[in-house]
């Protein structure tokens, strides 16, 4: 069996999963570039999901599996997929430790007041008259709660907050307090101080959130986004934001990526903009991997079931 990849680990990480499936070809490429002569000659693919065309999934006849060696769905050709029939699974879940620390440092960095800190520290301003808050009794909703919410939750509970969470099934996840369904969602916003999305872009969840949502918030309420950024149109939050229907927005994803200089976001004093880097961690790839091996050791053995097998129809 030919598996190739156009991610490119460390040679030490090459040389562990080469040890541990001697009997298959591995071939590690950097970039598709590099990959596109040995991908239209694999059975199994690994790939972050924004190299593939539909020309690629046409052209090679061989391919039944694709592993996404992230969880956003958004970039792949899924329909030129779904008519082949090739599997996907994706590494759904890894993001959840530093995504909720990621969270967690935004909300402490605005009850604990950090931008007018380090900018009365530049200033050499001694200033005690600063409102320092806690996270203490505040409310946090998590729309799209699942692993990351829930893990977002569970650090949440260590500084006593209330949890809500929004989400499509209904069902509960653990150190959750209230939750709601989708529909449901007005009926939580007026509660929360915080409000954490990290919905996936689906077509049900572009520009989910309306005016009115945001009208429906606190007026110092705290939006953080690490979801998808076409949750919300640009201009629709830009309005709440200069109306003051929100105190404020960390903002770690955006509709079009990377966000342009020239963007009203970068220098609005009630946004703070990070680059899309709240998943990133240095155990990134070798947690993603280890799904990818225990879905290798089922795809062989045909026994077992899948991690993360992603719903083509669905789109998740």
């Amino acid at each position: 069996m030919r598996i190739v990849s156009s991610v490119f680990p460390k040679e030490i990480i090459q040389e562990e999963i080469k040890s541990e499936f001697p009997e298959i070809q591995f071939e590690f490429y950097k970039g598709m570039k590099d990959a596109e002569k040995a991908f239209y000659e694999c059975e199994v693919f690994l790939t972050y999901g924004d190299d593939l065309t539909v020309n690629h999934i046409q052209k090679n006849n061989h391919l039944k599996w694709i592993m996404q060696m992230s969880a956003g769905l958004e970039e792949l050709p899924l329909k030129a997929i779904e008519e082949r029939g090739i599997m996907i699974t994706n590494a759904r879940g890894i993001h959840k430790i530093p995504m909720a620390e990621y969270t967690l440092g935004t909300m402490l960095q605005w009850v604990k007041q950090t931008r007018a800190l380090l900018e009365n520290e530049q200033e050499e301003n001694w200033d005690r008259k600063i409102r320092m808050e806690e996270l203490f009794e505040k409310t946090v909703l998590i729309l799209g709660v699942g692993a990351i919410g829930g893990e977002i939750a569970r650090l949440a509970k260590a500084f006593r907050m209330k949890t809500i969470g929004v989400n499509r099934s209904g069902n509960g996840v653990g150190n959750i307090d209230e939750l709601y369904l989708t529909e449901q969602m007005m009926d939580a916003l007026p509660k929360a101080d915080f409000i954490v999305s990290i919905l996936p872009s689906t077509p049900e969840t572009k520009h989910l959130l309306t005016k009115d949502h945001f009208v429906a918030m606190k007026n110092t309420a705290v939006f953080i986004n690490i979801g998808r950024g076409d949750l919300v149109d640009e201009s629709l939050l830009l309005h709440a934001l200069e109306k003051n229907e929100i105190a404020h927005a960390f903002l770690d994803v955006f509709e079009k990526e990377p966000l342009v200089k020239d963007h009203p976001f970068w220098k609005m004093k009630n946004v703070t903009v990070t680059p899309h880097l709240s998943s990133v961690t240095q155990n990134y790839l070798p947690r993603a991997l280890e799904i990818f091996k225990h879905n290798l050791n089922t795809y062989l053995n045909k026994t077992g079931d899948y991690m993360n097998i992603i719903d083509l129809k669905k789109g998740y």
